[in-house]
């Protein structure tokens, strides 16, 4: 990350523990600087490496850097968390759906997958229900992201032997969406109306309405460039899931913390560092990434809850799977005729 960005989270982070803060001991001498102790977190995050490597560059004892790298991806998720691991307010979802228009698709929200995190350390007792295809023990991270690499939605915390189909029934997702707080999404396709925005997801979830999966074995120019097309853009979720482990190391290797919480606090500060990062790169493009009331505090619009028939009729919306057969055939005419006209 750029120096500024850097000094920003450690004068945050500062502000908000009073751990990071350098004292003097009873003998008048001065302790660790929030820097060393900030520095030697981020090492462990970025680097993946051992507590006891940090002794050697920043003087720092291993127990310290553990509890300096707990204290800090808790003051992490507590500062930052409300504005950079945020549901799409009304202008998020504006920008999203003006992205995916840009790509061919209109109403598309994003992409989704899951990524498995090795549990190196996972408890005797537990690695049979950890340990899944991998026949390793891993924790399931689902993640919804857009085209810039932003992650707008991350659910962690499934045990590795869960599929993607089983991590969505437990997943928050469309929370909102049921509760009636989810911003309106309004769009036509090849002359149908349609209320609710999708994902663009792999073959193994399921056949949802708000779901667009690619063509198994498609027949026809259309068909096929409809597949071609989807699997392009869907690869955003996966650009974001390595970006995500290119810079924290931490997660592309085995977990060597031995309590599931402490690897929560670690994947969800990875993921509000990676969306700061790239708020702050965000370079100067043609599709505008600048998303309304970034670097402030974001509080998502709420209404009112809905009544239960309301509830279990937009139960039954998401999960319609006549309406997701009607959309993917008109997205197929639309991503022909799109191809055409550019």
């Amino acid at each position: 990350m750029s120096r500024p960005l850097f000094l920003h989270i450690v004068d945050a982070v500062v502000a908000h523990d009073h751990y990071f803060v350098q004292k003097r001991n009873a003998a008048g001498v001065l302790g660790l600087s929030p820097l060393q102790k900030i520095t030697a977190a981020l090492r462990m995050l970025t680097y993946g490496v051992a507590a006891d490597t940090q002794d050697e560059y920043l003087q720092i004892a291993d127990s310290t850097t553990v509890e300096s790298l707990k204290r800090f991806v808790r003051a992490i998720i507590e500062v930052f968390g409300d504005e950079y691991l945020r549901y799409p307010n009304n202008s998020d979802t504006t920008r999203l759906l003006a992205l995916g228009e840009h790509r061919g698709f209109p109403g598309m929200l994003g992409s989704i997958d899951c990524m498995h995190w090795k549990w190196k350390n996972c408890p005797s007792a537990w690695q049979g229900m950890y340990s899944g295809k991998s026949s390793e023990p891993t924790i399931v991270l689902e993640a919804v992201a857009s085209e810039d690499l932003w992650i707008w939605h991350a659910f962690f915390g499934m045990p590795g032997s869960h599929n993607d189909i089983n991590v969505l029934h437990r997943s928050p997702l469309f929370a909102r969406l049921l509760e009636g707080q989810a911003p309106q999404v309004n769009y036509t396709i090849n002359g149908h109306n349609y209320k609710m925005g999708y994902y663009l997801a792999d073959r193994i979830y399921p056949s949802w309405a708000t779901f667009v999966k690619t063509i198994s074995e498609p027949q026809g120019n259309k068909r096929k460039h409809f597949a071609q097309e989807q699997e392009s853009a869907r690869k955003a979720v996966e650009r974001a899931f390595g970006v995500l482990q290119a810079r924290f190391a931490i997660v592309r290797g085995p977990a060597r913390f031995w309590y599931q919480e402490t690897l929560q606090d670690i994947m969800t500060a990875c993921i509000i560092l990676h969306n700061m990062i790239v708020e702050n790169e965000r370079g100067e493009q043609d599709i505008d990434y600048n998303y309304d009331n970034e670097g402030e505090r974001v509080t998502p619009s709420h209404t009112s809850t809905p009544d239960f028939d309301e509830f279990v009729r937009t139960h039954h919306d998401i999960r319609n799977r006549h309406t997701h057969s009607q959309l993917q055939e008109d997205l197929v005419e639309h991503l022909w005729h799109f191809y055409g006209r550019n």
